[in-house]
């Protein structure tokens, strides 16, 4: 008995791997994590911290389990003065909720206002970026980063000079 079970082990181990059969079981797993996962995260529920970029509230990302849309990062950044300043390959877009301001995206200036949108277009060498508040109240964007794009251009990311209020711990 023993050596008939060991002999099918040997039997599947060579047999060759059916990845179409392995992804259609992945499109119904997957299916069921999104039907069974949170479809609305509530922002008073989750706070703003302070980061060597700024002031964020992060509302998903792949390190947020249980949420539907696990393959995107999406954050509202609040710009009091002035962020930090970074470089990335870009690949990600900001939607201006309200307040004015500007970004200097690889040393030029672009101003922005409640309703426009900011474009980090993906780059060689990445994109040098730091957003600056012109309003008397804090402005506020929300980011849109889809990581399966990111990993596929190699995406990395360097701090250049910290935001202003980061306590290094």
């Amino acid at each position: 008995m023993v050596e008939k079970q060991a002999g099918k082990e040997r039997e599947a181990e060579s047999a060759p791997l059916n990845t179409y059969d392995e992804k259609l079981k992945d499109v119904v797993l997957e299916k069921e994590r999104v039907r069974t996962s949170k479809k609305l995260l509530k922002g008073s529920q989750i706070p703003f911290t302070v980061s060597r970029q700024g002031i964020v509230r992060s509302y998903a990302d792949h390190k947020r389990p249980g949420i539907a849309l696990d393959q995107w990062w999406l954050f509202v950044h609040e710009i009091r003065q002035h962020s930090g300043k970074h470089v990335h390959q870009g690949g990600l877009t900001l939607f201006v909720l309200n307040g004015k301001g500007y970004t200097v995206v690889d040393g030029k200036r672009y101003d922005w206002g409640i309703g426009d949108l900011i474009c980090l277009t993906i780059k060689k060498g990445g994109v040098e970026h730091q957003h600056f508040n012109m309003d008397d109240k804090p402005s506020r964007w929300l980011a849109f980063m889809y990581y399966p794009l990111n990993k596929a251009v190699g995406w990395w990311m360097e701090q250049r000079e910290n935001f202003s209020q980061w306590k290094d711990k």
